[in-house]
């Protein structure tokens, strides 16, 4: 079958695995949040540092303390997972580099996960 469209026009934005440049660009967008989203959840983490429980719950009661919290959380885990995926893909092949990126998904999920839920659980007392 011959296909009338222009080299360029094939593999324009097309990636060996046709998902390059969405990757690439997710990584990106996680980067410039944490730009912002770290010296902000730092500078509130550090201001409870040594403090008591009742200080800390009454500092994440905030929302907008808790919501900065859990951007972080996801924006951090999301990027980490972006980034280990792609060491994994570039240097490790065949069933190991399958099983490893299972498990950086599934541990980066948990982790995740096991951070909103401590986040979640001190904003909102329970």
């Amino acid at each position: 079958m011959t296909s009338y469209r222009t080299p360029r026009a094939r593999v324009a934005g097309l990636g060996s695995a046709r998902s390059g440049t969405g990757h690439f660009w997710e990584q990106r967008i996680t980067a410039v949040a944490l730009l912002f989203l770290t010296p902000a959840f730092v500078i509130t983490f550090a201001r409870n540092l040594g403090g008591g429980f009742e200080e800390v719950r009454a500092t994440y009661a905030n929302p907008s303390n808790a919501l900065v919290a859990l951007a972080f959380v996801i924006t951090a885990f999301l990027h980490l997972f972006q980034g280990l995926t792609v060491i994994v893909e570039d240097y490790v092949h065949g069933r190991k580099g399958t099983f490893l990126i299972i498990a950086i998904r599934l541990l980066t999920a948990l982790f995740a996960l096991t951070g909103i839920f401590a986040i979640l659980k001190i904003a909102l007392g329970a």
